[in-house]
C-alpha cells in the first residue's frame, strides 16, 4: 500500500450512512477543520429516501420542517411543491444539498461497513468494508438511521412465487407498471397504507392481506401556496426554534406566525363527548400526525384515549362502504397512537373501488405462499405480483448487521443481548468514541427526525470541540449515568401508554428481538433541555482522557 493510500484512509472520523444525519455529520465535521469519510451502502446520498421508492411514498411530517435548519439560505431558496413531500421531491433536496457543499468528495458510495473495532492502543477505530475497503477514525459515529433493514415476513414459501415479487423499502429505482395486473400487498404499515391507493388506481385487482390494522388519518396534502409560503418564510427561524423547542415531536406547526400548539385542553375529562368530538374533528379536518395531540392525556389516559380511537372508528365506518370491511380496519388490539400513527391520502375510500378487496388474516391467515400466490386457512388467491410491506428491523436493526468490537473485544451485539443501551442515545457505555445519530434512548421515531438529527449531530460537534479544547482523546459513558438514563426512559415510557402498542418501538415485530422501549417519549424539547443540561454541565455523564 502507498504511502498516500495509508494516509487517505487516516482520518478523524469515520461516518457509517450518507443520509440527512451522515450529510450534515459531514459538512459539520468540514467546519471545524476535521477529516472524514463516510461510508454508504448506496449509490447515492438520501438514506431512507434514496432506499424508499413505492408508489405514493412521502414523508409524514410538514416539507418546510421535514428540512435542514443549519442553512439559512438554503431554507428561503429551495421551494417544496406539497405540504407532505414525495420521495422524489426529497431525494432531489438530498442531492442538492450534497451537491451545495460539495459532500460527494468524501464519500464512498456501494460500501457495505462489515465491521469496526477499536484499539485500545492506538485509540483508533477501524472500519471495514464489504469490498475491501478500509479506514480508520479516532471517532466512529453511526448514521445508519432507525428504519434501514427490511424486515421480511416470516411465511412458509416465500421463495417459492414465480410471479413478480417486490418489497416496498427496496423497490425498483425506474418504478413498476401494475396494469393488468392481480397484485397483492402483504402489511398494513405506514408504506403500505400509502402504496395501496396508488397500486390500486393501475392494478386490475388487488388483495389486501392484513393481519393487524393500523390508525391512519388524512393527510389533506396539496400545493403549497406561494403568497403563504413566502409569508411562513418571513419567519423561518422562529419557526425552526419552535420546532425544536416547543414541540413534543418537533413537526410542523401551519401558521403563519409560530405559536402554541401544544393541547387546548390538558385533560379530555374536561370535555363533554360533543365539545370533544368536535375537538376531533377539528384536528381531523386539519390532518397530519399531530392528530394525537387533540387533548393532553390522548397517549396517557386509557379512557380519553379510547374515545379518540371511538372517533376514528367511527370515521373509519363513514368512509368504508361494506360494514364488515370497515370492522376489520378498525385497530382494536391497541391505544391509538402507540404504533406510529399513519398519515393517508384517500387510504380507506380504496377499499370502496370494485378491484380491491382486504383480507382479514384474523379470520382466514396465510397458511404459505405458492408459486402462484397465496394459500389462506379457506382459498387460494391467485397473483401475478406479491408487495411485502412488512416493515423494518428499526432502530438497532443497522448496527446489529455490523460486527462492532470495543477495545475489549466485546461485540456491540452482545453488550445489547438483553435490549439496547446508550447515554442519551447518543454513546453505548463501554465503548471509546462510538456515538449514535438518533439512537435508542433518544426522542428519534417519535419526532421530526430531522429536527432530532440536526441536534445529535450539534451535539457531537460541540462535544468533539470541548476534547479539542482540552486535548482529551478519548470519550466514553459511564455505566451508571447510563444505567440512570435508561431507567428514565423507561419510567417516561411508563408513564404513556406507548407500552402497551405492541409495536416496532418495543422490537415486538422481530422475532427473538428483545422487548425494550426504544425511544424517549418525552419529547424533543424536554430532550433538547436535558442535552443542554449536560453540555453546559461538562458533560456530566461522559468520561475523557
Amino acid at each position: 500500500m502507498s504511502a498516500e493510500s495509508v494516509q487517505e484512509s487516516e482520518f478523524d472520523v469515520v461516518i457509517v450512512g450518507a443520509g440527512f444525519a451522515g450529510m450534515y455529520m459531514l459538512h459539520r465535521l468540514r467546519g471545524m477543520g476535521l477529516t472524514a469519510r463516510v461510508f454508504e451502502q448506496g449509490d447515492g446520498v438520501g438514506g431512507t429516501w434514496y432506499w424508499n421508492r413505492y408508489p405514493g411514498a412521502r414523508c409524514d411530517a410538514e416539507s418546510l420542517a421535514y428540512s435542514y435548519s443549519f442553512d439559512a439560505e438554503l431554507e428561503q431558496q429551495w421551494q417544496w411543491s406539497e405540504r407532505y413531500a414525495t420521495q422524489p421531491e426529497i431525494l432531489r433536496y438530498a442531492e442538492h444539498v450534497a451537491d451545495r457543499h460539495d459532500l460527494y468528495r468524501d464519500i464512498r458510495f456501494e460500501q457495505t461497513v462489515t465491521s469496526a473495532a477499536f484499539d485500545q492502543e492506538s485509540g483508533r477505530w477501524r472500519v471495514s468494508t464489504a469490498d475491501g475497503l478500509e479506514a480508520t477514525g479516532c471517532f466512529l459515529v453511526m448514521a445508519t438511521g432507525c428504519l434501514s433493514v427490511p424486515q421480511l415476513p416470516d411465511i412458509a414459501g416465500l421463495d417459492s412465487f414465480s410471479g413478480n415479487r417486490y418489497q416496498a423499502s427496496l423497490w425498483p429505482r425506474n418504478g413498476v407498471d401494475f396494469s393488468g395486473q392481480r397484485v397483492g400487498v402483504i402489511g398494513t404499515g405506514s408504506s403500505a397504507i400509502q402504496a395501496i391507493p396508488v397500486i390500486a388506481q393501475q392494478a386490475a385487482h388487488l388483495s389486501v392481506f392484513q393481519r393487524s390494522p393500523n390508525f391512519s388519518v388524512p393527510a389533506h396534502n396539496g400545493k403549497l401556496d406561494q403568497d403563504w409560503v413566502d409569508a411562513f418564510k418571513k419567519n423561518y427561524r422562529e419557526h425552526r426554534d419552535f420546532h425544536k423547542r416547543a414541540l413534543s415531536s418537533g413537526f410542523g406547526d401551519l401558521e403563519i406566525e409560530p405559536r402554541d400548539r401544544t393541547p387546548q385542553h390538558e385533560s379530555g375529562h374536561e370535555l363533554s363527548e360533543a365539545e370533544f368530538d368536535a375537538l376531533c374533528e377539528e384536528y381531523w379536518q386539519t390532518g397530519g400526525a399531530r392528530f394525537m395531540s387533540v387533548v393532553g392525556d390522548a397517549l396517557s389516559d386509557e379512557q380519553i384515549n379510547a374515545r379518540v380511537a371511538r372517533f376514528v372508528h367511527n370515521k373509519i365506518r363513514q368512509l368504508v362502504d361494506d360494514s364488515k370491511t370497515a370492522d376489520a380496519l378498525c385497530p382494536t388490539d391497541h391505544p391509538i397512537g402507540t404504533k406510529r400513527i399513519c398519515v393517508d391520502t384517500g387510504y380507506y375510500e380504496t377499499y370502496n373501488r370494485t378491484n380491491v378487496a382486504l383480507v382479514n388474516l384474523r379470520e382466514t391467515p396465510i397458511e404459505r405462499i405458492t408459486s402462484t400466490g397465496v394459500q389462506l386457512s379457506d382459498r387460494h388467491v391467485e397473483l401475478d405480483t406479491l408487495v411485502l410491506a412488512t416493515g423494518f428491523d428499526a432502530m438497532t436493526g443497522a448496527m446489529k448487521n455490523i460486527d462492532v468490537r470495543n477495545g475489549a473485544g466485546l461485540r456491540l451485539n452482545e453488550a445489547w443481548s438483553e435490549g439496547p443501551k446508550a447515554y442519551l442515545g447518543l454513546m453505548p457505555a463501554g465503548f471509546d468514541n462510538l456515538f449514535l445519530i438518533t439512537g435508542p434512548g433518544s426522542p428519534s421515531v417519535l419526532s421530526n427526525m430531522l429536527v432530532s438529527i440536526e441536534q445529535h449531530v450539534d451535539f457531537i460537534a460541540d462535544v468533539l470541540e470541548y476534547m479539542g479544547e482540552r486535548q482529551s482523546q478519548r470519550i466514553s459513558a459511564d455505566p451508571d449515568a447510563q444505567e440512570q438514563w435508561v431507567a428514565h426512559v423507561n419510567e417516561v415510557a411508563n408513564e404513556t401508554l406507548f407500552p402497551k402498542g405492541g409495536s416496532w418501538y418495543l422490537g415486538a415485530n422481530v422475532p427473538g428481538k428483545p422487548r425494550v422501549f426504544m425511544p424517549y417519549a418525552g419529547g424533543v424539547g424536554v430532550y433538547r433541555e436535558v442535552c443542554d443540561d449536560v453540555a453546559n454541565n461538562d458533560y456530566r455523564g461522559f468520561k475523557f482522557a
